[in-house]
């Protein structure tokens, strides 16, 4: 099917906009002005310059939606129809009109909420996501609206056919989307990050990290270790990633690769010198041989979710590269390099045992985040550990040096730090790691962890008897 962006708003016009939100107020005139606006710019629509900025206004162009706001104010002021009663979802008259015929429609409200990370739009319902719960608006969409909407939405990709099950987009703002056709009701999901500031400060007011623990992650970032983060979906990793990200050397030359672009970089780090690719599937196979032969002093890998994104970053540790970062979904920090090693050995075949062991070697920290069950927009930093491998028995075993305590809701500290750890910090920053190891055993004397702080991995048991 191929999509015609005349055609499209040709029959946005035909729509009838009274049924495209259910509500018990009367905002009939405020319809009716909805349908006059559109006949006025369907009747300039002629050229194709004027369809171009059709198209950059419904995915969210400033200049293009100005241009419209623009149009919609000097003809509600010419006309004497600037007090017409609007619905209470949008907050001005004009940008109400915008996005009831090309915009958001009621999700419109969700986007000027800076603290709702979430939004779904489920059959004709409308939910935004508050204090980790899912909350029903009163605002209501009906299913031919929710269908011009996603006509709308997908012309941020339009390689795509619009009656595939699932589509994933992003708006111009970072926003992500992803459009569901294959369930009972369509289902359109809406994403997006709440964090303006990332410093570990910011994560510290909002009581993800330990405020006291700062300077401590100051200083593992200038050690130069390979660190992933790990935990399920919407735990926070991503953010807690961009925030680590953030405190690197700027003079260093850094490569992100993401399947999605999440992270602004070029925005949080404007003035380095860092590679932004935007890759998925086959085409993560065509940027291993140039990111090989790179000079790029680090890696930041936004999502490990398969196979090849996991062999990849696996092979840029393998080559001696320090400072490299990413991301995974795992529930175990017990599990990471094995669920690895998994991955990879699933896809191109090999020894699982042996792409364990560089996994073990190629990362020193692991930091688990997940999202709290009586909030679920509350994140917390649930442990750091050190990932340590005897050469001489291959024992793996993963090293607590911070533990989050859901009783007292504070955080604990061990002071235990490996050779590989020590050798690595003595040859990225010397000052620095002498500096983390002194914050460390001053943690760990302020807040001692209790219990055991040590995990011996089940698989290298395995591994050992050869199975």
């Amino acid at each position: 099917m191929v999509f015609k962006l005349d055609e499209f708003i040709d029959d946005m016009s035909k729509s009838n906009l009274n049924n495209s939100i259910v509500e018990s107020n009367d905002f009939s005139d405020f319809y009716l002005l909805c349908s006059e606006i559109k006949t006025l710019f369907k009747d300039k629509a002629d050229s194709k310059e004027f369809l171009l900025t059709q198209k950059k206004a419904i995915q969210g162009y400033e200049e293009e939606v100005q241009y419209y706001l623009n149009e919609i104010e000097t003809y509600l002021q010419r006309n004497n129809k600037e007090h017409i009663k609007y619905p209470t979802w949008y907050d001005e008259l004009s940008i109400g009109i915008f996005h009831e015929i090309w915009g958001l429609h009621g999700i419109y409200l969700w986007t000027k909420d800076k603290t709702s990370s979430s939004a779904k739009i489920i059959g004709e319902k409308i939910f935004f996501l508050n204090k980790g719960r899912q909350v029903l608006q009163k605002q209501r969409i009906s299913q031919e609206r929710l269908n011009k909407l996603i006509t709308a939405l997908l012309l941020l990709t339009p390689e795509k056919r619009i009656n595939e099950d699932y589509h994933e987009v992003y708006m111009i703002d970072g926003t992500r989307i992803e459009i569901l056709n294959n369930t009972k009701e369509t289902t359109v999901v809406f994403r997006k990050y709440t964090i303006q500031d990332y410093s570990f400060e910011t994560q510290a007011e909002l009581n993800t990290i330990d405020a006291e623990m700062i300077p401590l992650m100051k200083d593992f970032v200038k050690c130069g270790f390979n660190v992933n983060f790990i935990g399920p979906v919407r735990s926070g990793k991503t953010t807690a990633m961009t925030t680590y990200q953030s405190y690197e050397d700027p003079s260093l030359e850094g490569t992100l690769i993401e399947t999605d672009p999440e992270i602004p970089l070029h925005l949080i780090m404007p003035e380095s010198p860092i590679t932004q690719i935007v890759v998925d599937g086959d085409e993560l196979d065509k940027v291993i041989k140039p990111l090989m032969r790179s000079d790029a002093d680090y890696l930041v890998m936004g999502e490990a979710r398969d196979g090849k994104a996991l062999r990849l970053m696996l092979l840029v540790t393998k080559k001696g590269t320090r400072r490299v970062k990413a991301t995974f979904h795992t529930g175990d920090p017990g599990n990471f390099c094995f669920d690895v090693a998994q991955e990879i050995s699933n896809l191109y075949g090999g020894d699982v045992w042996a792409y364990m062991i560089q996994v073990a070697k190629g990362f020193q920290y692991l930091f688990e985040f997940a999202q709290m069950p009586y909030n679920k927009s509350v994140k917390k930093l649930k442990g750091i550990y050190e990932i340590r491998l005897d050469p001489e028995t291959l024992v793996l075993s993963t090293h607590q040096i911070v533990k989050y305590n859901s009783e007292t809701n504070d955080w604990e500290y061990s002071y235990d730090i490996g050779d590989d750890v020590q050798r690595i910090g003595n040859e990225e920053d010397p000052k620095a790691l002498e500096n983390f190891k002194n914050e460390l055993q001053r943690l760990a004397n302020l807040k001692p962890m209790k219990g055991n702080h040590i995990v011996v991995s089940p698989y290298s048991k395995l591994m050992m008897r050869g199975n």
